[in-house]
């Protein structure tokens, strides 16, 4: 990597199959930032434990989705592709972290409240401290930006925060990293009943996956919601109709595009033919990724090459930080 390179870092947890929300929200844009960037993207396997206690296949799917963001665009050769839980400096440094943040502000974070209520049995200190985690991946690194979705904004923010109150009362260790994006308006996906955006977990059938086999892609489009079409000529969309043009300007050619706005723009649409036409296209999309995610999952060996190539140089990384923020907190004893 270019020493003078800004560095980009991001991660993603290791539960479900990736979908395309997360392609066109985040690892379209990996793929592109890699070579403008330092960029570290890792498998956050530690996370994932705050819902998911279950580990018996975290292995296995932490594999399939190393492969999903190979066969998506990212490249081993210019990117810093690993598993958090391979860097042990991260939980060192989310220990010094945890002393600068207050409980108030870690149970005012949406996500915790979000989460606390999906599951009130499990409100565990790793759920309450998660930003604090979050904070160290990225500081861990010294990232400058962080590629994140809007729900994600309120924890770079906190991460933001952290850095400042290190900086202030330790010395200058960390740049103050900012969340980032090419674009001001991200891609909104949405799930094809129109009722929020598509998961990695759930509303199985309302999501397209990179893994989903042409006949379930057709039967899902197929089943997508729509109505009896606009009464008046120029109408706004409904939003789950939206969703279905979104989908269609992503994996169609602009004439075809085109051409069905127009009809829908002169109230007569035809739902069925604009559907079996994104299926198509859609199948056209994603069938080759599906393919070079088979072909690298049917060779284990070489994704845990590439997990250990990537934890070696973000070991690297993550040793020199460290040691700076030893030295500044004064634990560097010899």
């Amino acid at each position: 990597m270019e020493k003078n390179k800004e560095i980009v870092l991001s991660g993603i947890r290791p539960t479900g199959f990736l979908h395309l929300g997360n392609y066109f929200g985040a690892l379209k844009n990996w793929s592109r930032m890699q070579y403008e960037y330092d960029c570290y993207f890792f498998i956050a396997d530690w996370h994932s434990l705050t819902t998911h206690a279950d580990t018996s296949e975290l292995r296995l799917n932490t594999r399939r989705l190393v492969s999903e963001l190979i066969a998506g665009g990212l490249d081993p050769g210019k990117c810093t592709i690993y598993a958090q839980s391979d860097i042990p400096e991260i939980p060192e440094l989310y220990l010094y972290l945890n002393m600068l943040a207050y409980k108030g502000e870690l149970e005012k974070t949406v996500t915790f409240k979000d989460k606390a209520r999906q599951q009130p049995e499990n409100i565990n200190a790793g759920l309450l401290t998660y930003p604090v985690l979050q904070a160290a991946d990225i500081l861990i690194h010294r990232a400058h930006y962080v590629p994140v979705g809007k729900d994600q904004e309120q924890h770079i923010e906190m991460t933001r925060n952290f850095a400042e109150r290190f900086n202030h009362r330790y010395g200058e260790i960390f740049p103050i990293p900012r969340a980032f994006s090419y674009s001001k308006d991200l891609v909104k996906i949405l799930s094809l009943d129109g009722s929020g955006k598509m998961s990695k977990s759930e509303q199985q059938m309302n999501t397209i996956y990179l893994s989903d086999e042409d006949a379930l892609i057709t039967r899902k489009i197929m089943k997508a919601k729509t109505d009896q079409g606009p009464t008046a000529p120029n109408s706004k969309k409904p939003e789950y109709i939206q969703g279905l043009f979104t989908l269609l300007g992503l994996v169609s050619s602009p004439e075809i595009l085109a051409g069905f706005e127009y009809d829908f723009n002169h109230c007569h649409i035809r739902y069925g033919d604009m559907k079996k036409q994104l299926a198509e296209d859609m199948i056209r999309f994603i069938s080759p990724i599906r393919g070079k995610v088979a072909a690298l999952q049917n060779d284990p060996a070489q994704i845990d090459e590439i997990l250990a190539i990537g934890a070696e140089k973000a070991r690297k990384s993550a040793a020199a930080t460290l040691l700076e923020v030893r030295k500044a907190l004064g634990f560097k004893y010899h």
